[in-house]
């Protein structure tokens, strides 16, 4: 039952498992709005759904004018102020990591927007996470909100105020814990590391908030000098064997397809490299027939070697699990 799906070609949908987002991106990329305008209306009191459905949503109206046909016909839509929140959060920091001298104001225009979406939906999650999704932009920490104390004292000051506005409205929300990695990943990597212990310490049993560590174990991995044999084979010792153990762990109580596919392809692949082979079968399994692209574009030795990694990992996986049960 699980060998089936490991056979099959891999499929990189940034809806994954979510049917009815699969819908509306591919109503979205064919210039067609309606399907999405209804999926954010019937979400509207589900804010971890709707965090997550926002953000794939605005990387595909990004590439696109949809939103300006939408905004003709309903110029009012809740939905189409946050989605075009999220579009010019997209925008700016594409903008500043291409280094284009539109990028300050684009950055300004994508704040702004915020702040006014956070006024007029008060209780939506959204607004604070693209916040914090711009505050990667603010390394030098000038503006206030991102010099706030934490009430951790390991911690050092930062964005914590926009963390704990997204969290207020979505207790657990899984984007604004991945905005705050981001941040201290481009800011301070040791504070990164002790924000995720943190976070750790409190996440539910069975959250996808379990997978956070696996983030840090690619990121080490990546910015190590060298890729000698002990750097390759860093998930086989610690921290990083007992991450990815400790994650299928709490998969393993996880609510069926609570998990988004791009957290189980980190957990697949820290299972397969620390030869946790019948763990990682399952996690592939799970997977079916969706992939991410990450970590496997990070982790391979180039970015084109990407899928080949992968497709060798589940191969792998599969014979080492029917090795391990012979």
């Amino acid at each position: 039952m699980i060998a089936a799906p490991l056979t099959r070609p891999p499929v990189y949908h940034p809806a994954g498992f979510d049917d009815g987002l699969r819908t509306a991106v591919d109503d979205l990329r064919a210039g067609r709005w309606l399907s999405t305008q209804r999926l954010l209306a019937n979400t509207a009191q589900q804010m971890g759904l709707r965090t997550s459905r926002t953000q794939v949503l605005a990387l595909v109206a990004a590439r696109s004018t949809v939103l300006s046909d939408w905004a003709h016909e309903n110029p009012d839509d809740p939905g189409l102020a946050v989605l075009r929140t999220r579009v010019l959060v997209e925008h700016a920091l594409a903008a500043a990591e291409a280094g284009s001298p539109k990028a300050a104001g684009l950055e300004r225009e994508a704040r702004e927007s915020c702040w006014a979406a956070a006024q007029a939906v008060p209780l939506d999650p959204v607004p604070w996470v693209c916040l914090l999704a711009l505050a990667v932009l603010d390394r030098a920490k000038q503006r206030p909100e991102h010099q706030r104390r934490s009430s951790d004292p390991m911690l050092p000051p930062g964005p914590w105020g926009l963390l704990d506005e997204a969290l207020r409205r979505d207790p657990g929300n899984r984007e604004a814990h991945h905005r705050m990695l981001r941040y201290w990943h481009r800011v301070s990597r040791p504070a990164a590391a002790d924000f995720v212990n943190v976070v750790m310490s409190m996440a539910a049993f069975g959250s996808p908030l379990a997978a956070l560590p696996l983030y840090l174990s690619v990121d080490y991995y990546r910015n190590e000098p060298s890729r000698n044999a002990v750097v390759l084979r860093q998930w086989l010792r610690e921290p990083h064997f007992s991450r990815a153990q400790r994650a299928y762990e709490s998969w393993a109580v996880s609510e069926p397809g609570s998990w988004p596919v791009v957290d189980l392809s980190y957990l697949a692949h820290a299972l397969w490299a620390s030869a946790q082979m019948t763990a990682a079968t399952d996690i592939f399994g799970a997977l079916g027939q969706f992939a991410s692209r990450t970590p496997w574009s990070l982790v391979a030795e180039s970015p084109d070697r990407a899928e080949a990694l992968l497709l060798t990992a589940r191969q792998q996986a599969l014979a080492g699990r029917a090795t391990a049960l012979a």
